[in-house]
């Protein structure tokens, strides 16, 4: 496991600035502020997934006792991140912001939600048995 330290706090940062920068110049400089939508979905997708690890019992001998929740929490994040891709091209589609909007839009919500994922990463608790 990689250890987590001042560095990785401040590259995580800056990657994380990085993707608010992308999204909020993908809002200002078209004058649309629909693509602020993508990062309520980045920010949410992680929820499902810890609120299914919290629910499913690590503690039984059988390993397929939480699988289901577990499923059930990865298909939710999968779907909020679907649709923090899907949602400024759909916004693009229908001619609500432009195209280069949507392409800043999506590279700004897909570092936002790379930052997550690396912080969960980094900074998860060892399980003892």
């Amino acid at each position: 496991m990689p250890t987590a330290g001042l560095k990785t706090i401040i590259a995580l940062s800056f990657v994380l600035a990085i993707g608010f920068l992308l999204v909020i110049l993908s809002c200002a400089l078209y004058k649309v502020y629909y693509p602020l939508l993508v990062v309520a979905t980045y920010v949410l997708a992680p929820v499902p997934n810890w609120v299914a690890a919290r629910c499913a019992n690590p503690d039984d001998f059988v390993e397929s006792a939480g699988n289901g929740v577990l499923d059930l929490g990865r298909f939710c994040t999968g779907f909020f991140v679907v649709m923090g891709i899907a949602l400024p091209a759909l916004l693009a589609h229908s001619a609500l912001i432009g195209i280069p909007a949507m392409v800043m839009s999506i590279i700004g919500g897909l570092l936002i939600y790379g930052t997550i994922i690396s912080f969960g990463m980094f900074f998860q608790e060892e399980q003892e048995f």
